[in-house]
């Protein structure tokens, strides 16, 4: 790979939702964050400039995935699936009462815009969360990179993640919230 050149442009991304875990072996992972909470765990891989988000709470597991064609990816379980583009928003209730809310945001910026967008969101992201810079794919003097921030609660779990392609003077950003059911009441009688 000449230096230079990305590897994976944002017109390349789909989002995948999955109600199931995706095997680690179809996907390079450079960075794994494990969250632990009382009710759920999750799992955060960056993919490159790319993530996927596992919570899983009880039996039942909610994937959020946005990656490249892939053709081995499996089809069971996956329940949404949709290309980046401009602005959209997704919300999907599970049948055990988790739901899950997305709000996905493609940004394009101009040449005098991104560096200074670019070197803002780099000095957060080195004070936060999760990062991951991609030298070897330096545009410019300007590092894609991969930043995600999560905020583990009780019954949800939030999930900020930021992908910053360079080459294209673009930015990529995900909302997710993953909201977990309270168990039932005990009732007394």
């Amino acid at each position: 790979m000449e230096r230079g050149q990305t590897k994976q442009r944002v017109e390349d991304l789909h989002f995948c939702l999955y109600q199931r875990a995706i095997h680690p072996e179809l996907l390079r992972i450079h960075r794994v964050q494990r969250v632990e909470q009382r009710r759920y765990h999750a799992e955060i891989w960056i993919t490159g400039l790319a993530h996927l988000v596992t919570v899983q709470h009880g039996d039942s597991i909610i994937t959020e995935l946005l990656t490249e064609d892939n053709e081995l990816l499996p089809k069971m379980g996956l329940t949404t699936s949709f290309r980046f583009r401009g602005e959209r928003d997704h919300t999907q209730s599970f049948s055990d009462g988790a739901k899950y809310i997305l709000s996905t945001q493609v940004e394009r910026m101009t040449s005098q815009l991104f560096p200074a967008t670019h070197r803002d969101y780099l000095h957060y992201a080195r004070n936060r969360g999760i990062l991951v810079e991609f030298d070897e794919w330096a545009h410019e003097g300007l590092v894609p990179f991969s930043f995600i921030d999560f905020d583990a609660r009780d019954h949800e779990f939030h999930v900020h993640a930021f992908h910053v392609f360079p080459e294209e003077m673009t930015l990529l950003k995900t909302q997710s919230i993953f909201e977990i059911p309270k168990p039932p009441v005990a009732r007394k009688w």
